[in-house]
Protein backbone atom coordinates (compact mmCIF):
# COMPACT_ATOMS: atom_id res chain seq x y z
CA UNK A 1 0.00 0.00 0.00
CA UNK A 2 2.91 2.35 0.76
CA UNK A 3 4.28 2.00 -2.80
CA UNK A 4 0.83 2.92 -4.18
CA UNK A 5 0.73 6.11 -2.09
CA UNK A 6 4.25 7.00 -3.24
CA UNK A 7 3.36 6.33 -6.88
CA UNK A 8 0.18 8.41 -6.56
CA UNK A 9 2.12 11.30 -4.99
CA UNK A 10 4.81 11.26 -7.71
CA UNK A 11 2.15 11.03 -10.43
CA UNK A 12 0.16 13.91 -8.94
CA UNK A 13 3.26 16.06 -8.50
CA UNK A 14 4.35 15.36 -12.07
CA UNK A 15 0.97 16.41 -13.42
CA UNK A 16 1.00 19.55 -11.31
CA UNK A 17 4.40 20.49 -12.70
CA UNK A 18 3.27 19.82 -16.26
CA UNK A 19 5.62 16.87 -16.80
CA UNK A 20 4.76 13.48 -18.18
CA UNK A 21 5.52 10.59 -15.83
CA UNK A 22 6.19 7.98 -18.47
CA UNK A 23 7.55 10.07 -21.31
CA UNK A 24 9.33 8.01 -23.94
CA UNK A 25 12.93 9.08 -24.44
CA UNK A 26 14.99 7.98 -27.43
CA UNK A 27 18.56 8.57 -28.54
CA UNK A 28 19.09 10.56 -31.71
CA UNK A 29 22.35 11.44 -33.44
CA UNK A 30 23.09 14.46 -35.63
CA UNK A 31 26.58 15.07 -37.07
CA UNK A 32 28.10 12.85 -34.38
CA UNK A 33 26.26 14.56 -31.47
CA UNK A 34 24.02 12.34 -29.35
CA UNK A 35 20.73 13.69 -28.03
CA UNK A 36 18.33 12.31 -25.42
CA UNK A 37 14.98 13.25 -26.96
CA UNK A 38 11.76 13.11 -25.02
CA UNK A 39 9.05 12.07 -27.49
CA UNK A 40 5.76 13.91 -27.97
CA UNK A 41 3.77 11.57 -30.22
CA UNK A 42 0.14 12.15 -29.30
CA UNK A 43 -2.06 15.25 -29.41
CA UNK A 44 -1.81 15.91 -25.67
CA UNK A 45 1.99 15.62 -25.49
CA UNK A 46 2.47 17.64 -28.69
CA UNK A 47 0.25 20.46 -27.43
CA UNK A 48 2.03 20.47 -24.01
CA UNK A 49 5.53 20.29 -25.47
CA UNK A 50 8.09 21.92 -23.20
CA UNK A 51 5.60 24.34 -21.61
CA UNK A 52 6.23 25.36 -18.01
CA UNK A 53 9.73 23.86 -17.89
CA UNK A 54 12.41 25.91 -16.18
CA UNK A 55 15.41 24.28 -17.87
CA UNK A 56 16.56 21.68 -20.36
CA UNK A 57 19.77 19.63 -20.13
CA UNK A 58 22.45 20.56 -22.67
CA UNK A 59 22.07 17.52 -24.94
CA UNK A 60 18.39 16.90 -24.27
CA UNK A 61 15.42 17.97 -26.30
CA UNK A 62 11.91 17.11 -27.36
CA UNK A 63 11.02 15.30 -30.56
CA UNK A 64 7.53 16.00 -31.90
CA UNK A 65 6.22 13.16 -34.08
CA UNK A 66 3.39 14.19 -36.39
CA UNK A 67 0.76 11.78 -37.79
CA UNK A 68 1.75 12.58 -41.39
CA UNK A 69 4.15 14.84 -43.26
CA UNK A 70 2.93 18.42 -43.54
CA UNK A 71 3.74 22.11 -43.20
CA UNK A 72 3.78 22.38 -39.40
CA UNK A 73 4.38 25.40 -37.19
CA UNK A 74 5.64 25.75 -33.63
CA UNK A 75 5.16 28.53 -31.08
CA UNK A 76 6.30 29.29 -27.55
CA UNK A 77 3.13 29.96 -25.55
CA UNK A 78 3.84 29.26 -21.84
CA UNK A 79 7.34 28.07 -22.70
CA UNK A 80 10.00 29.65 -20.47
CA UNK A 81 13.15 28.28 -22.12
CA UNK A 82 14.56 29.88 -25.29
CA UNK A 83 14.61 27.12 -27.90
CA UNK A 84 15.75 26.25 -31.40
CA UNK A 85 13.54 24.00 -33.50
CA UNK A 86 14.66 21.82 -36.39
CA UNK A 87 11.95 20.67 -38.77
CA UNK A 88 12.81 17.23 -40.14
CA UNK A 89 11.37 15.33 -43.11
CA UNK A 90 10.33 11.67 -43.23
CA UNK A 91 13.86 10.66 -44.38
CA UNK A 92 15.45 12.32 -41.32
CA UNK A 93 16.83 15.34 -43.19
CA UNK A 94 16.67 18.72 -41.43
CA UNK A 95 14.59 21.08 -43.59
CA UNK A 96 15.23 24.26 -41.60
CA UNK A 97 16.06 25.49 -38.11
CA UNK A 98 14.33 28.40 -36.37
CA UNK A 99 15.31 30.29 -33.22
CA UNK A 100 12.38 30.87 -30.84
CA UNK A 101 11.92 33.36 -28.01
CA UNK A 102 10.19 32.32 -24.77
CA UNK A 103 6.55 33.13 -24.10
CA UNK A 104 5.70 34.41 -27.57
CA UNK A 105 3.01 33.49 -30.05
CA UNK A 106 5.20 34.01 -33.11
CA UNK A 107 4.79 31.16 -35.58
CA UNK A 108 7.91 29.27 -36.71
CA UNK A 109 7.19 27.28 -39.85
CA UNK A 110 8.63 24.22 -41.55
CA UNK A 111 10.26 25.05 -44.89
CA UNK A 112 8.86 21.84 -46.39
CA UNK A 113 6.86 18.73 -45.60
CA UNK A 114 7.99 17.82 -42.07
CA UNK A 115 7.29 14.59 -40.21
CA UNK A 116 9.18 15.67 -37.05
CA UNK A 117 10.25 18.75 -35.14
CA UNK A 118 13.15 18.65 -32.66
CA UNK A 119 13.36 21.35 -29.99
CA UNK A 120 16.70 21.97 -28.29
CA UNK A 121 18.13 24.79 -26.18
CA UNK A 122 18.45 27.96 -28.24
CA UNK A 123 21.69 27.97 -30.21
CA UNK A 124 22.35 24.24 -29.78
CA UNK A 125 22.36 23.56 -33.53
CA UNK A 126 24.36 26.70 -34.42
CA UNK A 127 27.02 25.97 -31.78
CA UNK A 128 27.62 22.59 -33.46
CA UNK A 129 27.42 23.97 -37.01
CA UNK A 130 24.35 21.82 -37.73
CA UNK A 131 22.30 23.30 -40.57
CA UNK A 132 19.56 22.36 -43.02
CA UNK A 133 20.50 19.21 -44.91
CA UNK A 134 22.03 17.43 -41.89
CA UNK A 135 20.85 13.86 -41.30
CA UNK A 136 19.15 12.83 -38.03
CA UNK A 137 19.53 9.15 -37.17
CA UNK A 138 17.54 7.16 -34.63
CA UNK A 139 14.09 8.42 -35.67
CA UNK A 140 12.97 4.84 -36.33
CA UNK A 141 12.99 4.36 -32.53
CA UNK A 142 10.25 6.95 -32.08
CA UNK A 143 6.76 5.63 -31.44
CA UNK A 144 4.22 6.22 -34.19
CA UNK A 145 2.10 9.33 -33.83
CA UNK A 146 -1.37 8.93 -32.35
Amino acid sequence: MRWFATLFTVFGLSLALGHSVAADTIRLTISGYEIAAEVAHNQLSRSQGLMYRESLEENAGMLFVFPSSGYYSMWMKNTYIPLSVAFIDVRGVILNIAEMQPETLASHDAAGMAKYALEMNKGWFAARKITAGAQVTGLERAPAAD
